[in-house]
């Protein structure tokens, strides 16, 4: 039932022209732009190998919070997580089929975006294991933190919060501009957000062959716990 039900949500997800937008083409287009085109000083050495880092954590970001945000308010808005629930199907097992969609929608993603960039002539360096870690862990906190806007806010509220959310962390999440020129304190608070965590971890390991960034990873795993925690505890079905 757990693999029915994630297959029919990764048919949904990848048929709808929204989604499509934000986790595939967006994603696509400022990777190919920012890479070919010297617009923002992303510091020595190739422009892709700062960039490509951080559009997979925003491909991560977008599929994880943004899509799935979306997708859930509109269908606990329509009654549709009602019916689930009181189906053969358990609660739990839902939300394991949600999970499964996502990883299945995120790994085409970072292989389209991987492709694209080997052919802008990225060099990617570090340990495979830790990029699979710190994105499983960066999964789980935007999938965290998608689940409990979706299930407390309402279907319209959760759509513009969680596209505006997306646009702030775009500019401001170390994806595309560098931490550092937000200043001193502007880094450091910047730093602690998801995105920004998940963008340095990456680049560490990708771009400077760093090993694990476990500072990176121990902000991503406490948004995990909390927004995790917060949606199990908060999220209303109906």
């Amino acid at each position: 039932m757990i693999a029915a039900q994630a297959a029919l949500e990764t048919k949904m997800l990848l048929r709808n022209g929204e989604q499509l937008l934000l986790t595939v083409v967006i994603p696509t287009l400022l990777l190919v732009l920012f890479s070919s085109v010297d617009i923002v000083d992303t510091g020595k050495g190739e422009a892709v190998d700062f960039l490509a880092p951080g559009v997979l954590a925003l491909a991560v970001m977008s599929t994880a919070f943004t899509g799935q945000a979306i997708a859930t308010g509109f269908e606990r808005r329509y009654g549709v997580l009602k019916r689930l629930a009181s189906s053969p199907l358990p609660r739990w097992a839902l939300m394991t089929a949600k999970t499964a969609s996502v990883l299945v929608t995120e790994v085409l993603q970072i292989v389209l975006l991987t492709v694209i960039a080997f052919a802008l002539g990225w060099s990617p360096h570090g340990n495979p294991a830790a990029v699979l870690l710190l994105l499983v862990v960066g999964t789980a906190a935007f999938s965290g933190l998608g689940l409990l806007m979706a299930g407390t806010l309402k279907a319209e509220a959760t759509l513009a919060a969680a596209n505006l959310v997306f646009l702030l962390l775009l500019v401001g999440g170390g994806v595309i501009v560098p931490l550092e020129k937000f200043g001193s304190t502007g880094e450091q608070v910047l730093g602690l957000l998801p995105i920004s965590a998940l963008s340095d971890g990456l680049r560490d390991v990708l771009q400077h062959g760093a090993g694990m960034p476990w500072g990176d990873l121990g902000i991503l795993a406490v948004w995990a716990v909390a927004g995790l925690a917060a949606a199990g505890k908060f999220f209303r079905w109906e």
